[in-house]
């Protein structure tokens, strides 16, 4: 138990305006819960050393290596490996260097603890301790994250910014923007991201008072501010600057700000098909604009009536206030979805709602966000973050640990806030107004797997009650240890001049809690407890006020999200049920997520059944027709993409439900199907508004024609082009292309299975034929599972697959890979092929025999066991006697069959004829339909096909919020 004890609390300030505790006040008492008195954390675990090395994904170069670093032994190998290439500090290779998870988690806890010492927050040295314990625990067992920037810059020679979030102010004057560029800059090389709202200045169509010209607009000053950005990566190259830029739609440029983004789409398309490299981080993509920022309209509820009913809106100049120009409001937002549908930009940021539920309307309004739109507050303002992992609080028996989860929550708000009395800032204003309001912002991850781990489906009343039902206990428990923390050292300084309105809103989201609809006995308990902590929270905070302005935001949780070993980003549902697991020593292997088979034993499946099922996921990707599953189970294993895709009002409808909970927003992308039309978009951006939400953004898959895995010409493109080109010409001429038909498998076709050994190499062959009995598709599968080798043939298998069923003679591939020498080879267990130079030559040998006629094998050179003994014992040589040596024996074969002859008659006296283990199996439905290798890998995996590749090591990224993050190296596009 945590509380406080003693009596009133003065507070006096210090020079870097962090507050000091003065006299013998009251102060926080600390009960463990998580660990043991006289046991360190770390000496509860196991640790080991493990190398972490990382390749140049397309030079095979290597780009970064630390061996020896320390973990426990239960980390990740992508955990560990995220954490000492982007947390550890100090050049690599000097005694600086941070070799072990125990310095990097000592630099920032016992900084913290230090500073809880110096300003008055603990009631003894052993509440210090015993809170030192608690948090190291926490953060060795992977229960919650501080955000980025504290690992980056907490107990080190740097400047220790602990925000990630940022919003900037920039007025209607040259110094203010040029100061705008700088400040920006200043915060990306801290490793955070900013926001800022342009309204202020003037439009495009108003004059200039000192000369009487017209002004520039604020999508001119753009421009410079996305060159800055574009030159700058956040906290010292671990990632792209982040930012956000925000126009009212009142501003009378809003129609050029909303096309802005459309039209350098365009342009990208333009110049790829030129032959120009467009990719993400190629050589030519900075020759196009407004590339390094998130663009977002603030709408207000005028606005949206407009649009309801159909009506004009007015535009208003800055100067004056008053309307300039009339525009029809169903217009403008039809442009809004077109961009947004043509190239994901802009956003949109319901600035009523938002304001509805501002705790600080006193000191001013809030205009804008951070970039990834979940931070919201007063201009020149910080927020630091830290993201609770939901499914260490889920117990064996199924239900939500509750009493761990509040007391968790206590420790991490106390830290929290800790941290802004030490924490240095970027300009002076934003130091001042963080220090005077104390924005926090804890959150969470991993909601999509504890949903799934608790047979809820995403999309469902159930799933949508227990997320509102957890948002709700743990913001209510943070207000509530901010009122405590009030009596020990003080309430923020803006609230008493802000007590009525931050009391409305702690109403407003009791009343909200209230609501809640519950349905499983899991959030019953959930909601009882938070109901129980907004009744403390307002019972303490009308007597001491509150300590922190805001309290909570859903973030996205990215790199953090890996160092927790998270399946699930912020409030995401799964990406897909199939991943790839990196492994020590190198490669990865392709893992179906460990969250189902708890959401199939919840569910009531047993043993057998759940093999079953997993393994058919394995194969396909998704649950449809999996053996023994219930088609009433399918939605709890929906996921954002792939098979069975959570739809866009299923994303928005959860965010709904979590909004009423949340003193900030939540960064999520809408993912929406390549086939969403305009209208669709508006109408979710419409429903976020009838809903609550504070801000929304949507991604169609393929919208952006920059990305990686976008820049080959489509055929589309191409006929377009031929289109365009023919028509210029005088006479138009008819060419007829010849082109590969694809003959594709029946769904139900005959297979052989074959299992076989080649060097002590084992593995399993599928090979499936056409009707007709033509081979049409081959699987390989290697015992050695995750090893580079097993992924090769995994790619291999597709490509000989496709090549068959386009019409290759299964002949060329074996004229081609027979003989082919490498290891694996030797002795295999295959009675007619007894030794095999490679896994390669066995394969095709095997196929040949299997597929291939007597004529066709024999131009090979390709016989069976029996067809060679035959020849042997009925050859046209001289017969052979039973005395004759092996030397005699090849000599009398002919020379295409002297080589397995040999083979043959080597290794018959010392090795017995294993029988072939033929299998006729009717085999399952072919994986996909796909037509390229890539589209099966989609199919498989459930990737996005348009997410960028990680430009560290080349690993195909996934979204995480309103950005993109790597699962190989924790890398962003752009995440705080």
């Amino acid at each position: 138990m945590t509380e406080t004890v003693g009596g009133a609390q003065r507070s006096a300030t210090s020079k870097s305006g962090a507050k000091k505790a003065t006299g013998k006040g009251a102060r926080l008492s600390i009960e463990r819960v998580f660990t043991t008195e006289g046991v360190h954390p770390y000496d509860a675990v196991t640790w080991e050393r493990r190398d972490v090395v990382q390749t140049n994904w397309k030079t095979g170069e290597t780009v970064f290596e630390q061996r020896g670093v320390e973990f426990p032994d239960f980390w990740s190998v992508n955990a560990s490996t995220i954490v000492t290439t982007k947390y550890f500090r100090g050049a690599v290779g000097t005694e600086q260097r941070e070799s072990s998870l125990k310095q990097l988690l000592d630099r920032v806890v016992l900084t913290y603890v230090k500073a809880g010492r110096e300003h008055g927050y603990f009631a003894s040295e052993t509440d210090a301790e015993i809170f030192e314990h608690e948090l190291t625990f926490m953060l060795l067992h992977q229960y919650f994250s501080f955000n980025s920037p504290v690992w980056f810059n907490v107990g080190t020679s740097s400047p220790q910014q602990v925000s990630a979030c940022f919003i900037l102010a920039v007025d209607d004057s040259m110094d203010s923007i040029l100061n705008w560029y700088r400040e920006e800059g200043l915060i990306f090389k801290g490793g955070s991201g900013a926001g800022l709202n342009l309204s202020r200045i003037r439009s495009s169509k108003e004059l200039l008072r000192s000369s009487g010209g017209t002004a520039s607009g604020p999508v001119s000053f753009m421009r410079g501010a996305d060159a800055s950005a574009g030159t700058i990566k956040s906290g010292g190259a671990t990632r792209r600057a982040a930012k956000m830029v925000v126009l009212d739609v009142d501003h009378p440029d809003i129609v050029e700000f909303v096309e802005t983004k459309e039209k350098e789409e365009e342009k990208i398309r333009v110049l790829r098909d030129a032959g120009f490299d467009m990719d993400l981080g190629g050589d030519d993509i900075t020759s196009v604009q407004y590339q390094n920022a998130n663009n977002s309209v603030r709408v207000s509820d005028e606005f949206m009536r407009a649009v309801e009913e159909n009506t004009s809106f007015g535009l208003r100049g800055r100067t004056t206030g008053e309307v300039i120009e009339e525009i029809d409001a169903n217009e403008l937002w039809g442009k809004m979805a077109q961009a947004a549908w043509a190239c994901a930009d802009p956003g949109i940021q319901y600035d009523s709602t938002i304001n509805d539920w501002h705790t600080t309307p006193e000191t001013g309004r809030i205009t804008a966000s951070n970039p990834c739109s979940e931070y919201m507050h007063l201009d020149n303002s910080s927020c630091n973050l830290a993201s609770l992992n939901l499914l260490k609080f889920l117990a064996d028996d199924g239900s939500f640990k509750v009493t761990e989860f509040v007391k968790a929550v206590e420790f991490i708000i106390t830290a929290m806030d800790i941290s802004i009395c030490f924490a240095d800032f970027p300009t002076d204003p934003i130091g001042e107004t963080t220090r005077a309001y104390r924005q926090l912002g804890i959150g969470y991850a991993n909601l999509g797997a504890l949903l799934m781990a608790s047979g809820l489906a995403y999309d469902s009343d159930g799933g949508r009650a227990l997320a509102a039902s957890i948002t709700s206990l743990m913001t209510g428990t943070s207000y509530r240890r901010s009122a405590e923390m009030a009596g020990v050292v003080g309430a923020y300084d803006g609230f008493a001049q802000n007590a009525a309105p931050h009391t409305r809103i702690m109403r407003k989201h009791l009343a909200a809690n209230d609501d809640i609809r519950t349905m499983h006995a899991m959030d019953i308990a959930v909601h009882r407890e938070a109901t129980k902590q907004w009744a403390e929270n307002l019972k303490i905070g009308e007597k001491n006020g509150w300590r922190n302005a805001q309290a909570s935001v859903l973030a996205p949780t990215g790199t953090i999200g890996f160092m927790m070993d998270c399946d699930t980003t912020g409030i995401e549902p799964d990406f897909s049920l199939v991943k790839f697991k990196k492994l020590v020593g190198g490669g990865s292997m392709q893992v179906v997520n460990q969250t189902v088979p708890s959401a199939l034993k919840k569910l009531g499946y047993t043993g057998e059944t759940i093999e079953a099922i997993m393994e058919f996921i394995a194969e396909n990707g998704h649950v449809v027709d999996a053996p023994g599953l219930k088609p009433e189970h399918y939605e709890v294993f929906d996921c954002a993409v792939g098979e069975r895709a959570i739809k866009p009002m299923g994303h928005v409808r959860m965010m709904a439900a979590a909004q009423p909970f949340l003193s900030g927003a939540i960064s999520k992308t809408v993912n929406m199907p390549e086939s969403s039309t305009v209208e669709e978009i508006a109408d979710v951006y419409f429903q976020g508004w009838k809903l609550g939400l504070k801000a929304l953004a949507v991604y169609r898959d393929n919208c952006k024609v920059g990305q990686p895995l976008s820049s080959q010409k489509s055929q589309d493109d191409k006929t377009s082009a031929a289109a365009s080109a023919a028509a210029g010409e005088a006479e138009v001429k008819t060419v007829v292309v010849e082109k590969p038909i694809r003959r594709r498998l029946p769904k139900s076709r005959q297979s052989i299975t074959t299992s076989f050994s080649v060097g002590g190499a084992e593995g399993y062959m599928t090979s499936g034929a056409h009707e007709n009995g033509e081979l049409g598709e081959i699987f390989l599968k290697l015992g050695k599972q995750g090893s580079t080798l097993s992924g090769v043939m995994d790619a291999f298998s597709i490509a000989v697959s496709i090549g068959l069923q386009y019409g290759v003679p299964l002949e060329t591939y074996v004229s081609k890979f027979t003989n082919l020498q490498f290891e694996p080879s030797g002795l295999t267990d295959d009675s007619d092929v007894r030794m095999s130079k490679s896994i390669m030559d066995y394969v095709f040998r095997r196929l040949a025999l299997d597929y291939l006629d007597f004529d066709t094998r024999s131009a090979l050179g390709i016989y069976s066991a029996d067809e060679r003994q035959r020849y042997l014992d009925t050859g046209s040589h001289q017969p052979v006697s039973k005395g004759s040596t092996a030397a005699e024996l090849v000599e009398s074969a002919p020379e295409s069959l002297k080589e397995q002859a040999a083979a043959e008659v080597t290794t018959q006296a010392d090795v017995a004829p294993a029988a072939s283990e033929l299998q006729v199996e009717t085999a399952k439905p072919a994986p996909s339909e796909a037509h390229t290798s890539a589209e099966l890998l989609e199919q498989i995996t459930g990737s996005a096909v348009d997410s960028p590749l990680c430009m560290t090591c080349g690993t195909k990224m996934r979204p995480a919020g309103s950005c993109h993050v790597c699962e190989g190296c924790g890398s962003t596009s752009g995440c705080s």
